[in-house]
């Protein structure tokens, strides 16, 4: 009797381990692309209330503007696609990441501005599992920082290694670039611009976890064997932190310092742990929205530092163009 009273307690538990484990999955990590997510939607914080109408107006500005959609495959098979943005032959092509379960069109309105605004080609992809990208799984930068790699190869056999590239990216998309920074980036990539990057993914996983009102130390391991099993990768197999350390393209950090889903101090952390990294604070800024916070010292910024990297890739080169 005994026996089948601890069996159907273990039995009882291993279905618990199983459910939260699969609960922890859907909740974390699937997205499906076929939940077209709307560019004018914002996201649920009274600190986006003030900018909303500045967010939509560059999003007006950018729908229109013609694009070529372009597709690659992943290294693990995926159909991968973005929006090509061709402005001038020759010039820099920026690279643009967006955030977790974001749109490209508008969490990048303003960067894309400010892009095109000094004449830069911009490739706008969807992250896996976003938009018209094949996956179902956000691996928060993991997986994505190959797919980046993917990418800046595509760019390099359209326009040639010749041509400079500039990765961008806002907030998982930050963090995505920063991971990809310890991967062997071609010579032609000068610069890399992180906007609100979380340090590591399961430092984001915890803190949110925590925001929820859920012990970190109760939820954690579901949501790596969550990872590992229906996801297929490793939460700890790389951080923005290791990225930004391992990296030997400049890079330039960006946070707002009311920043309520990624603090200020994550930013913080990646600096302390790179000699090849800047860090521009905006007071007042919540999270993504700096350049609505201050779009003139944010174009300052931004384009101060692209053009130094420029600079010294073109007098590399022996090219002054």
């Amino acid at each position: 009797m005994i026996g089948w009273i601890l069996g159907g307690i273990a039995s009882f538990l291993l279905i618990v381990l199983i459910a939260m484990t699969v609960y922890s999955y859907f909740v974390a990590f699937y997205h499906s692309p076929k939940k077209k997510n709307e560019p004018y939607v914002m996201p649920a914080s009274e600190q986006y209330d003030p900018v909303e109408k500045r967010m939509r107006e560059l999003i007006e500005e950018l729908e229109p503007i013609p694009y070529e959609k372009v597709q690659i495959r992943s290294h693990d098979g995926l159909i991968l696609s973005a929006r090509y943005y061709h402005f001038k032959d020759g010039a820099p092509v920026q690279i643009q990441c967006h955030g977790y379960k974001g749109v490209p069109v508008r969490d990048f309105c303003g960067g894309h501005k400010l892009a095109r605004e000094k004449g830069h080609n911009v490739l706008l992809i969807d992250q896996r599992a976003h938009g018209d990208s094949e996956g179902n799984t956000i691996t928060f930068g993991i997986l994505e920082r190959k797919d980046v790699l993917s990418w800046i190869e595509y760019v390099n056999g359209r326009v040639g290694k010749n041509v400079p590239v500039i990765l961008t990216g806002i907030s998982m998309g930050a963090a995505t670039v920063l991971m990809a920074a310890s991967l062997p980036l071609p010579e032609n990539v000068v610069g890399i611009v992180a906007d609100c990057p979380y340090s590591s993914p399961s430092a984001i996983l915890k803190k949110v976890s925590s925001d929820m009102k859920l012990p970190p130390a109760l939820t954690y391991p579901f949501l790596q064997l969550g990872a590992r099993l229906f996801g297929g990768f490793h939460l700890e197999e790389t951080s923005a932190v290791e990225g930004a350390k391992n990296s030997k393209v400049p890079i330039l950090l960006i946070h707002g310092e009311d920043d309520r889903f990624v603090p200020c101090d994550m930013s913080r952390e990646i600096a302390a742990a790179s000699k090849n990294c800047r860090l521009q604070t905006f007071e007042g800024a919540g999270h993504g929205i700096s350049f609505m916070i201050d779009e003139a010292r944010y174009a300052q910024l931004t384009s101060q530092f692209i053009d130094e990297q420029l600079t010294r890739f073109y007098q590399r080169e022996g090219n002054n163009t």
